[in-house]
């Protein structure tokens, strides 16, 4: 009679594994599709997410998403391009600063570029949402690696905003092993919408503060990028 429970049990522990796996693979799949989405339609604003800077300069990373926004710029695609990226402990620079920095060298009118902050992707978007209220911006249209394209897009939904993919191609990333990449943001995807991309942001700014402090707390430790 015992091993009816037992049985019951395991039944429904591989019924929950199945469905999960699938959850993933699905989500995975969504991931790799939208990286290769391009859109043609216009927008109110150009979105572009922040990453490595190398000491005031931008990294190869940045240097392709904020050329992918200039080609959308200079088509006329938006009138206004928001760039994000904060700085970690020792850093001189903000990622947006430098972002803005290199649009304005290239033609971008100060006028016509927004900054904001942040050290992940919510928080990239959070930090402009404000700016973009107060020029009644409500559709952008977002620049960022294939890989991130799909949170991206979902986080700046979340807050709001109306996105559309522009992701870069031929990005300097793809030098590195993408499988991480894609695992990371099959993980992160897969978590955030269940629990909020925000409250997500929450636990892993707050495991960061940790780790910083000297407490050691596993992670997954990638190649730069948002």
């Amino acid at each position: 009679m015992i091993f009816g429970p037992i049985k019951l049990v395991l039944r429904l522990l591989s019924l929950f594994l199945t469905v999960l796996v699938l959850y993933f693979a699905v989500t995975f799949v969504q991931i790799w599709w939208r990286g290769h989405e391009h859109t043609s339609s216009s927008a109110q604003a150009i979105l572009v997410f922040g990453t490595t800077e190398n000491n005031g300069k931008a990294s190869p990373e940045l240097k392709a998403r904020l050329d992918q926004a200039l080609v959308l710029y200079k088509a006329s695609r938006a009138p206004w391009i928001v760039v994000t990226g904060g700085n970690l402990p020792g850093d001189v620079y903000t990622e947006a600063g430098v972002s803005a920095t290199y649009l304005e060298n290239h033609g971008v009118a100060t006028t016509h570029v927004l900054q904001g902050g942040g050290n992940d992707t919510w928080q990239n978007v959070q930090t402009v949402i404000k700016k973009l209220k107060q020029h009644h911006i409500t559709t952008v249209i977002t620049v960022t690696d294939p890989f991130h394209e799909f949170r991206a897009m979902a986080v700046a939904s979340s807050q709001g905003l109306k996105p559309y993919p522009s992701p870069v191609p031929n990005s300097p990333t793809i030098k590195h092993q993408l499988w991480r990449y894609y695992l990371k943001e099959t993980l992160e995807v897969g978590v955030g919408r269940v629990v909020g991309f925000g409250r997500l942001s929450s636990w892993t700014t707050t495991a960061s503060k940790i780790h910083v402090h000297g407490v050691h707390v596993p992670k997954l430790h990638l190649p730069s990028g948002t």
